[in-house]
């Protein structure tokens, strides 16, 4: 029996896009997978997925900016699924504009989503894994990270991550546990489609106007992040901490 039908992952923001096809590629790869979304109902569809195809999913909806709500999940997925080994902190969200227009309120809903959130799931799910001697996190940044026009909490938020990363690979090093970081490029999804319509923009037209951007030639697809997280969770990936790995079709600086 392969190690990992024995491991319980948390992949949050998996109701739809990135996380849940990483979700259901963790899955896949014989791991018990907890479905968080802040909407229960919204993680039906992942849940089912992953049973259709032989797998053992649970859904919970959590703010994972709410640190009583991530302790909740985090206890609930120990209770039902076993210890948690594996945490993607994929939740997200956008609140884009212009630094001079941007809200207070704004701005603390993207940092609060994605900077917290990370923390309070990492400091939640850290336990499990320093008791087992054996962990996974990946945290999903973006090429965002390195600058984009009227995304200053977005980009800060990314960017946030990838020190967070660094910083985590150093301390549970010692007990086992890797900690990488994943920055994805441009990945069609209902995000990108959304900032499509925002820019006034078909879908179609937008990820054209995209991929003659990226080398490879194509626009990402959830997939693409979903291998590349299976690679960091796995145990050939064991040496492999503390990194972020652009998967935008080409070099990033």
């Amino acid at each position: 029996m392969p190690e990992t039908t024995r491991r319980v992952a948390i992949v949050t923001g998996a109701a739809r896009g990135i996380g849940a096809a990483v979700a259901r590629r963790l899955a896949a790869d014989g791991m018990a997978v907890a479905v968080v979304d802040l909407d229960a109902t919204a993680t039906a569809t992942t849940v089912s997925a992953i049973s259709s195809a032989g797998g053992r999913a649970i859904g919970i909806g959590a703010d994972v900016s709410d640190a009583d709500a991530v302790r909740a999940a985090v206890d609930r997925v120990a209770g039902e699924l076993g210890g948690p080994t594996v945490l993607v902190n994929n939740a997200g969200i956008t609140r884009d504009n212009l630094l001079f227009k941007m809200t207070e309120r704004d701005w603390d809903a993207v940092i609060g989503v994605h900077l917290r959130g990370s923390f309070l799931m990492s400091r939640a799910a850290q336990a499990y894994m320093t008791e087992a001697k054996w962990g996974r996190i990946v945290n999903l940044s973006s090429t965002s990270a390195l600058g984009n026009r009227g995304q200053a909490n977005y980009a800060a938020a990314k960017a946030g991550l990838q020190g967070f990363t660094k910083t985590l690979a150093i301390e549970l090093g010692k007990f086992g546990v890797t900690v990488n970081a994943i920055a994805p490029g441009f990945i069609a999804t209902e995000m990108t489609a959304a900032t499509a319509e925002r820019l006034g923009m078909s879908f179609e037209d937008f990820q054209k106007a995209a991929a003659q951007q990226i080398p490879v030639g194509r626009v990402g697809q959830p997939d693409d992040i979903a291998h590349t997280a299976s690679f960091l969770v796995s145990e050939g990936a064991g040496f492999v901490s503390g990194q972020v790995i652009y998967v935008a079709g080409g070099p990033r600086d």
